[in-house]
């Protein structure tokens, strides 16, 4: 099927600043929704995302109205310490800032578990005897597991209740704000029935004991968790070397160098990269020759040869000889830097399922403390009418207990994590294989994609069109008509005016003088040219609708040969000299290797591929034909390229637009999903979601666009079990917990078990995320099927 173009759409955009947050002190998806709330609640805040994961914040602000430091205060008086970063914030020697304190963390929550064990294990020591073993009059006596639940409350557990007071008092009530609710009615019930035994409730000091004991374990666990789910972003900051060795281009053979920091460097210094080392900057190779491993960044595990006049990229490792670098990029300027801050930028662009999960969990403590109230009150009113009297424990007792058990068991950590824990190693995962994803929001619309768009030049095809053929009428010859069609084009971009401008070039043709130039985008281009020994004419070089609109007429002989010509799949041009039309010329752009398997690809994964082109009807069924592509849209204005996709979008598809120049732009912000080439112009790069990246020397491929598509395929079905597992737990075991089997059957959770269940949970999420890394390799491995 072959269609034509309706109309262009009407770009928007809105520039404003970008600031980026580390904020400490989130414990989860209850404390994301209130950091967020309130950063929006500032004036002159236009909108915040924060990330549980790498504890960041990315906001966009007016400067004018509202100060970076004036936002950091005012988180940080209300419980999360936030620091805003600097203008090198985005520089990879920074960037850890979120992990050293992830380190930190985990060597603080080991030493709580190791305190939280050495307290359980005196604990179970003083129930010896119950067990059958010998009693140990010391820690039996209620007056020591008073003690060691002090402790336990005072030293381990001290963090847990300081931020969910804080937390409660600000409003925003977290899952610290639980489990010290429930933990704490635990241990002020012990002391009652302690200091009032004519209450005749049983002292439980065990019980907060084993509840931190059981936390404390999980969170250990779940913080192992997280790094390995971090694993790859680490990876590609460890990349970036923080010194290099600055030498003399003078005496570079002679000079041992002098070591600085990576950040001292300028561009133009010279650095020498001994055999084994990773390459500081981006650069170009001065001296030596070697070979490089660039697998870092294209994925590829082939070593490349690099000689002088080739470049290389930071992070790179030298495996040969050593190398004389001239610096190019630094900082935050190099390729490795741009990925990392992209990655890590993309943690901060929610996945609208993520989006929701987060306002689940802002009302979930809420939810919780209301059932566990109500829990309270109905067991303290109907409990030993309920148990028949078959119940072995005072009615207001066994309420406080069930109601501590709901406090406990509930788990917003689960729901939290469940999508930025996939979304973290998906990105992680592209990012080391050439697939830079810009966001959570991408992913989940790449995994509903339909419909896949291709423009044709620079992306199916290779993008360096050749003249072909040149067919002159009357009088002009072959030269003469290759010599005005460049004189026009001089100074133009557009590939076939390079072609042609080669071409003049390998034939030593002289270009003469033109004024007035005037281009049309999708049409051609005009002007006023001024050959010697004749007077000045206006040259039209461009397709035959734009000739024919102005006037002209299209001889047969060359509308003939323009059917021949676009059947082979070439693109045809016109030129004409003063409303005369002097002949044509034909360019040919080979397809690229990889375009006819990745087509293939796609359409075993169930996509409609779509070419988009400006070509003739003829020139693109011919190269449909090679692709085996049976949607075909041809004439297609740059301009009018964003209204074929919404005219898709508008029939319900999912559309996704792949491209590589500026003429693409508008189409890749309109598609659903836009992936541009590593190869294409940066007003491309920007506009798209993923990028396909590619290395200095190593073309980008194709083949990356079904990887992508896999992966966000594999993601969302890891965060579906995620959200699954997260909301089913809470909605079996709150519940259970509340006492909803007790009657019947007798089934119920104490508080301990109940603090148990939940520190597991988030485990279970974290852990299933990583499973991701293997799901990704068979699918890119074996493929869908």
């Amino acid at each position: 099927m072959i269609t034509t173009p309706q109309a262009p759409p009407a770009p928007s955009s809105q520039s404003v600043a970008t600031l980026i947050l580390d904020v400490e002190g989130m414990q989860c998806a209850g404390c994301v929704s209130a950091v967020e709330r309130q950063l929006r609640q500032q004036e002159g805040v236009i909108a915040a995302c924060v990330n549980l994961i790498t504890a960041i914040a990315v906001v966009e602000y007016d400067p004018m109205v509202i100060e970076p430091a004036t936002m950091a205060a005012y988180l940080s008086q209300r419980g999360f310490p936030s620091t805003p970063r600097g203008s090198e914030g985005e520089t990879s020697e920074h960037q850890p800032s979120w992990r050293d304190r992830a380190l930190v963390e985990q060597r603080q929550q080991q030493q709580r578990l190791a305190i939280a064990a050495i307290l359980l294990f005196f604990s179970a020591l003083g129930h010896w005897g119950h067990w059958g073993g010998p009693m140990i009059p010391v820690l039996s006596q209620i007056s020591s597991h008073w003690g060691l639940a002090t402790l336990a409350i005072l030293i381990p557990g001290r963090d847990i209740f300081i931020d969910g007071a804080r937390s409660l008092r600000y409003g925003n009530p977290n899952m610290n704000t639980l489990i010290a609710l429930g933990t704490g009615s635990a241990y002020l019930a012990s002391c009652a029935a302690l200091i009032w035994p004519e209450l005749g409730w049983d002292c439980f000091f065990d019980e907060p004991v084993m509840l931190l004991g059981f936390i404390f374990l999980g969170r250990t666990l779940e913080g192992q968790a997280r790094r390995r789910a971090t694993a790859a972003l680490e990876a590609l900051i460890e990349l970036q070397p923080q010194t290099a060795r600055l030498v003399s281009p003078t005496d570079f053979a002679q000079e041992a160098g002098i070591e600085i920091p990576v950040r001292s460097l300028r561009v133009g210094e010279w650095v020498r990269v001994l055999p084994g080392e990773k390459m500081p900057v981006d650069g170009q190779v001065m001296q030596g020759q070697s070979t490089v491993d660039e697998s870092m960044l294209t994925g590829e595990s082939f070593p490349v040869v690099k000689g002088v006049g080739d470049r290389v990229t930071a992070g790179t490792i030298n495996q040969g000889a050593m190398l004389a670098i001239q610096v190019e990029q630094v900082g935050k300027d190099t390729t490795l830097a741009k990925i990392t801050a992209a990655v890590e930028a993309a943690q901060s662009r929610k996945a609208p399922i993520q989006r929701l999960a987060d306002q689940l969990s802002g009302y979930f403590a809420y939810g919780v403390m209301a059932i566990a109230l109500l829990t309270l009150i109905l067991w303290s009113v109907w409990g030993e009418t309920w148990l028949g009297g078959q119940g072995d424990m005072v009615a207001s007792l066994l309420s406080l207990k069930l109601a501590i058990a709901v406090l406990v068991v509930a788990c917003p950590c689960a729901l939290g994590l469940a999508t930025p824990t996939a979304i973290l190693v998906a990105t992680s995962l592209g990012a080391e294989r050439g697939l830079l994803i810009k966001g959570g929001d991408s992913l989940e619309a790449a995994h509903r994609v339909d419909t896949i768009v291709f423009d044709k030049t620079g992306t199916l095809t290779q993008g360096c069109p050749t003249m072909t053929d040149r067919y002159p009428l009357g009088n002009c010859s072959t030269r003469e008509l290759l010599q005005w069609a460049a004189s026009v084009e001089q100074g133009s971009q557009h590939p076939l005016a390079t072609a042609l401008l080669n071409a003049a070039q390998r034939e030593t043709l002289p270009l003469w003088p033109a004024g007035e130039l005037h281009s049309e985008p999708g049409y051609g281009a005009s002007a006023q040219l001024y050959p010697p020994d004749q007077p000045p004419c206006t040259c039209r070089v461009g397709n035959a609708r734009w000739l024919i609109e102005a006037g002209m007429t299209i001889p047969e002989i060359l509308t003939t040969q323009t059917a021949i010509l676009a059947a082979e799949g070439k693109t045809v041009i016109y030129v004409a000299l003063n409303d005369a039309c002097i002949g044509l010329l034909a360019f040919s752009d080979p397809l690229r290797p990889e375009a006819a398997q990745t087509v293939k690809n796609l359409q075993d994964l169930g996509l409609n591929v779509v070419l988009l082109t400006g070509d003739q009807p003829a020139a693109a069924a011919a190269i449909a034909r090679q692709l085996a592509i049976t949607d075909v849209i041809a004439q297609v204005l740059p301009a009018h390229k964003a209204a074929e996709i919404a005219q898709r979008q508008a029939e319900n598809h999912c559309v996704a637009m792949v491209g590589d120049g500026i003429n693409d732009a508008p189409a890749l912000a309109q598609a659903d999903v836009g992936i541009a080439l590593g190869s294409g112009t940066d007003v491309a790069l920007e506009t798209a979601d993923i990028i396909l990246l590619a290395s200095p020397t190593a073309p980008v491929t194709l083949g990356g666009i079904a990887a992508v598509l896999n992966l966000s395929r594999a993601t969302f079905a890891k965060i579906r079990q995620n959200l699954i597992w997260a909301l089913g737990y809470n909605g079996l075991l709150i519940p259970i917990a509340a006492g909803l089997l007790l009657p019947k059957w007798g089934i119920v959770f104490s508080p301990p078990m109940a603090g148990a269940l939940m520190a597991f949970s988030s485990v279970i999420v974290v852990t299933n995320s990583l499973l991701l890394r293997d799901r990704f390799s068979v699918l890119r491995d074996h493929g869908q099927n």
